[in-house]
């Protein structure tokens, strides 16, 4: 399986994401500072995740997410739809 994940950080609140194959052993990586993108930003917790079958699917997915019609759906998804 591929993942595309979303981190929030405990330091700053901000959002990270991300892929990869294998998203227990990212999620530690990013937690004990052997992501570079992410090492002054730790700890991290997993706000959320979609699986998919090909890199290629995940990969797109990320793009996606990271332009600005995805920050929308994202903060949609993750924040406004969240009972207050």
């Amino acid at each position: 399986m591929n993942y595309v994940y979303i981190l929030q950080s405990y330091k700053d609140d901000k959002l990270y994401i991300g892929s990869t194959n294998n998203l227990k052993k990212r999620l530690v990586e990013h937690n004990s500072g052997k992501s570079k993108s992410t090492k002054s930003r730790k700890p991290f917790k997993l706000l959320y995740y979609e699986a998919f079958i090909t890199e290629e699917e995940a990969f797109k997915k990320e793009k996606f997410y990271k332009s600005g019609r995805g920050h929308e759906v994202i903060y949609n998804m993750l924040f406004k739809s969240l009972p207050r």
